[in-house]
């Protein structure tokens, strides 16, 4: 008997020895790297307005190709400072402004333009949480490609029920065939491709220019700071008594032109003109303490500045899940 109950327990022994060996997790094949992010978009409260930054997506710039008034040392050693290189990681963003009563963006990205690594808008937008359709105005900082390329989608407008608004100054300038034929051979493709995605708007009763510093819905002023372009503006968001301003292209190279606004980068079509806005524009900020967003701030491009030294240093705004 003894011999019997050993061996029973012998056996049983092995048996869940077994089962035991069988429920060890197995070796999995390493997961696939997804390389990859979610559709961009960041949202902050304005007083009673909502304010949604949304990503374009990036594309590398050569800046140390791009910028003057600087060194290729300094270039290089700003950027090390700062754990970056060239060509640098470069942010494209555009805002989204809910007062209650319109639904505001602020730029469109770049569309197929510039590369697979751009042209993402219309994902982020979806993403967070509106669809193109619901979009009641688009105010432009200025003409370039990676700020109107997205106002098309293949052959159709993209945003059909909007309205197109941007400094007069811009358009005479941009949509111009004389000045297209006055420009060098290497930029007459800028020219053209604003009259592509500006046309539809124009031929459809859609596109609406100003004229300067204009009150454009309640809440929301152009503000003319010509220099980066003919007609480039900034937009002052202002509800009860918070106010954000979007720079627009004013500057370019976080780690560059905070330190030293002085340093200017060859995209402006007026270097001294535009050099002069930003210089006022960081003053100003710096002495009220308001919130600003520029479309080539690292993503979401928000945040204030503070006076350190002869220049300024950038401080990004705090997270904060909006409720």
């Amino acid at each position: 008997m003894f011999n019997a109950s050993r061996r029973l327990t012998l056996g049983l022994g092995l048996v869940l020895a077994a089962l035991s060996i069988n429920l060890l997790p197995t070796a999995q094949a390493a997961a696939p790297q997804v390389k990859s992010s979610a559709p961009g978009f960041y949202r902050v409260m304005l007083g009673d307005f909502e304010v949604t930054t949304l990503s374009d997506g990036t594309v590398a710039l050569p800046v140390d190709q791009l910028l003057l008034h600087t060194t290729p040392a300094h270039i290089k050693q700003a950027l090390a400072d700062n754990f970056e290189t060239t060509p640098l990681e470069t942010s494209v963003n555009a805002f989204l402004v809910n007062t209650g009563a319109k639904l505001v963006l602020i730029d469109t990205g770049t569309s197929h333009y510039f590369g697979p690594t751009l042209g993402r808008l219309q994902e982020s937008l979806k993403a967070a949480g509106y669809q193109p359709e619901q979009v009641d105005e688009i105010y432009i900082t200025h003409m370039h490609m990676d700020h109107v390329g997205g106002l098309m989608a293949g052959e159709a407008r993209a945003f059909p029920n909007a309205i197109v608004r941007a400094d007069q100054h811009d358009a005479d300038y941009w949509l111009s065939a004389v000045q297209m034929d006055k420009a060098p051979a290497e930029h007459k493709d800028a020219f053209k491709n604003a009259m592509t995605v500006l046309e539809p708007y124009v031929k459809a009763g859609k596109f609406q220019p100003f004229n300067g510093d204009t009150e454009l819905v309640p809440g929301i002023k152009a503000h003319a700071s010509y220099g980066h372009t003919p007609g480039h503006t900034t937009y002052v968001i202002e509800s009860k008594g918070q106010r954000l301003v979007l720079w627009g292209d004013l500057m370019h190279v976080a780690a560059l032109q905070f330190p030293d606004p002085g340093v200017s980068v060859k995209f402006d079509s007026d270097i001294p003109a535009a050099l002069a806005q930003r210089k006022v524009a960081f003053a100003e900020a710096a002495a009220h303490g308001e919130m600003v967003g520029a479309a080539h701030l690292p993503f979401p491009g928000l945040g204030h500045l503070r006076k350190q030294g002869q220049g300024y240093v950038f401080v990004p705004l705090n997270y904060s899940v909006v409720r």
